[in-house]
């Protein structure tokens, strides 16, 4: 029976058992799709990626990236460590890589201390900001269990974002009340029923912002019916975030940087750290960047 190499790393934070932990498959190819979403459950870490040769020989690989319950076009934390398993096996470190994903090509820049050491990787989203449909403010406010009152509006209504993966974006009015949202099944599912435009699976980014400082957020991310009822630190919704904030920002052209903190609640603190710009003639563009810490390397039979 063939066995397959396994990674596992700790992705947006510098310290061990923080951040979000990630699966890697260093070489994946002969799997299934069936034996990779079955992988992907036996971990059931937020996702796992299966690292693919790719069908240009121009980029570097291509990527699969599956939650326990469905693969992703595309995904922050993912991208993110495994540019930097597959850049701490490189002989020579290179200036970036570019994967091939369902959503497109991702690059990916390596990140290194001053000793030239890596630390882990910056990955720019590989579509520009889209905007969807309007979400409800008392649809938001059931699916996280909080009150209507604890949804702010006054800078965007709740509402649908993408930069590869699309993910209802709503603001809550204050660090308490972002403290006790909590993912209600019940009210995620009639939402599904309510609002066809948000899918059969579909991710809610709660943020509020520091008191007095705009580009300092502090956010969560429930999925319950991909499989995630909490993710520690997501780097598309960063992504995301920044971009929809950066495209609201007075000026028609802006360069903003964004310190994110997420995983607190779930005791998996995360750091990330996006950046979007936004020009009068063209879309608005982001990226999102973290370290990586390697834990287990092992192997699984199939």
């Amino acid at each position: 029976m063939p066995s397959y190499e396994f990674v596992t790393v700790d992705v947006f934070t510098d310290t061990l058992f923080g951040g979000n932990t990630l699966a890697v498959l260093p070489d994946a190819s002969g799997l299934s799709d069936a034996e990779m979403q079955a992988i992907a459950r036996e971990f059931n870490y937020s996702e796992t990626t299966f690292v693919l040769p790719p069908e240009d020989p121009r980029h570097t690989a291509k990527v699969r990236i599956f939650t326990p319950a469905v693969e992703m076009p595309f995904a922050g934390h993912p991208n993110v460590g495994t540019g930097y398993v597959l850049a701490s096996r490189a002989a020579t470190l290179p200036e970036h890589f570019t994967f091939e994903e369902k959503a497109g090509l991702v690059r990916v820049h390596l990140l290194k201390d001053r000793a030239g050491r890596l630390t882990g990787t910056r990955i720019s989203a590989p579509q520009a900001l889209s905007v969807g449909v309007a979400v409800p403010t008392d649809t938001v406010a059931a699916c996280a269990s909080l009150t209507s009152e604890e949804i702010a509006t006054e800078a965007h209504e709740p509402l649908v974002a993408s930069v590869g993966t699309p993910f209802v974006i709503a603001e809550v009015t204050s660090r308490d009340a972002l403290r006790r949202a909590l993912p209600n099944l019940g009210a995620f599912r009639r939402a599904m029923h309510d609002i066809p435009e948000l899918g059969r699976i579909w991710f809610l980014h709660l943020y509020t912002r520091s008191e007095g400082e705009a580009t300092r957020l502090a956010c969560r991310m429930f999925a319950p019916l991909g499989g995630v009822a909490e993710d520690p630190a997501t780097g598309s919704a960063a992504a995301t975030l920044a971009a929809l904030l950066t495209s609201l920002a007075p000026g028609d052209t802006v360069d903003l940087a964004y310190d994110i903190t997420q995983g607190e609640e779930v005791g998996r603190p995360s750091r990330l750290f996006a950046t979007a710009r936004k020009t009068a003639e063209g879309p608005v563009l982001a990226s999102v960047a973290g370290g990586c810490v390697t834990v287990m390397t092992g192997r699984i039979t199939v």
